[in-house]
């Protein structure tokens, strides 16, 4: 099966086409549009093929496809962070509604199969005592532009499959954590600020909830998912570990051997949702995958990544268009309107 990997230059994307060429999987090539995030050295020694491209181009894409003979396309390719979706909603629904739409129109042009990367936010989230978990079968109730623009694409592909019989696969994972990952998200942006010295910002609710999943046993899952995934089915991936912010950034800087002094609090994000959980099962029982990479350990491991790549992730300081401690300025601007 040959695959084009949308979103290549991104966290997940680049981690995936790593993963492969450790399995002995290269018959890929790569498109991604490199926008902020997209970080063209995460891909430093792949050796395939890439196209600067934006997935809403669809004559581009379906140039790709059919100059490759592309069996499969797996889109990675989105707008991810939340704090940025609430400034500039627009360009999440265009990349994450419409690109994947666009995306589709290959794949139905082309009958070839598409697998599309979704997250857990798009279920809504969970009172944090709650005994809940999200399942395949629970009903989408995105509360931000990020989680409703994602809500979106995976509406669209279900429909594709349902109206087309285009061949679609969808996953929803947790919130992943490795090498490579931008420097804006909770666990790489904590490690670089604490390696400078530099405050941790804390969102006010520092003790909502994350299930964390290392970008490597999300990889593995994809790959089982390609290989034995029913078509027109989801499949959520999870870890079943949860931690609160606030236990993240404690053991981030107990590992780095750095004060907890450094944590200071700052203004809740609009719509910050409280806790997110996936019931795995039906990927275990289905396909057999589990989760093999504990937290304490991966966690180690990628704090080690950033401490050993400091050229990475300085050359992307200040690249993101978020400032994390301008809530409460923005709150107060919007209340006023």
């Amino acid at each position: 099966m040959k695959l084009l990997i949308t979103g290549g230059a991104g966290f997940i994307g680049s981690n995936f086409a790593r993963y492969c060429i450790s399995q002995s999987i290269d018959d890929f090539v790569i498109a991604d549009a490199l926008t902020y995030a997209g970080v063209r050295a995460s891909l430093e020694g792949i050796d395939t093929e890439f196209y600067s491209t934006d997935i809403t181009d669809t004559a581009a894409v379906n140039a790709i496809v059919r100059k490759h003979k592309i069996d499969c396309i797996v889109n990675f390719a989105a707008e991810s962070h939340n704090s940025f979706a609430i400034e500039n909603p627009t360009i999440f629904f265009q990349t994450n509604a419409m690109g994947t739409q666009s995306l589709l129109e290959v794949a139905r042009a082309n009958d070839i199969r598409f697998h599309h990367i979704s997250t857990c936010e798009v279920y809504g989230d969970l009172d944090l005592d709650s005994d809940d978990m999200f399942s395949e079968s629970s009903p989408l109730k995105p509360r931000t532009p990020y989680n409703a623009s994602k809500a979106a694409a995976d509406m669209a592909t279900r429909a594709y499959f349902l109206t087309y019989n285009t061949q679609i696969t969808i996953s929803n994972c947790a919130n992943n954590y490795g090498p490579y990952q931008f420097p804006e998200k909770l666990i790489p942006l904590f490690t670089t600020l604490a390696l400078q010295d530099f405050d941790l910002p804390m969102y006010k609710s520092k003790d909502n909830l994350r299930e964390y999943l290392h970008v490597e046993d999300h990889c593995r899952a994809i790959l089982s998912i390609l290989d034995k995934g029913r078509i027109g089915e989801t499949y959520n991936i999870g870890s079943g570990f949860e931690a609160s912010v606030e236990q993240v950034a404690d053991q981030i800087l107990d590992i780095l051997g750095k004060p907890h002094s450094l944590k200071t609090i700052v203004p809740d994000r609009p719509s910050h949702d409280k806790r997110y959980l996936l019931d795995s099962s039906k990927i275990t029982n289905e396909l057999g995958w589990q989760p093999e990479i504990e937290f304490g350990a991966g966690l180690k491991e990628t704090i080690n990544w950033y401490q050993e790549n400091t050229d990475w992730w300085q050359a992307l300081v200040g690249r993101s268009p978020v400032k994390e401690t301008g809530w409460g300025e923005y709150k107060s601007t919007n209340s006023s309107s």
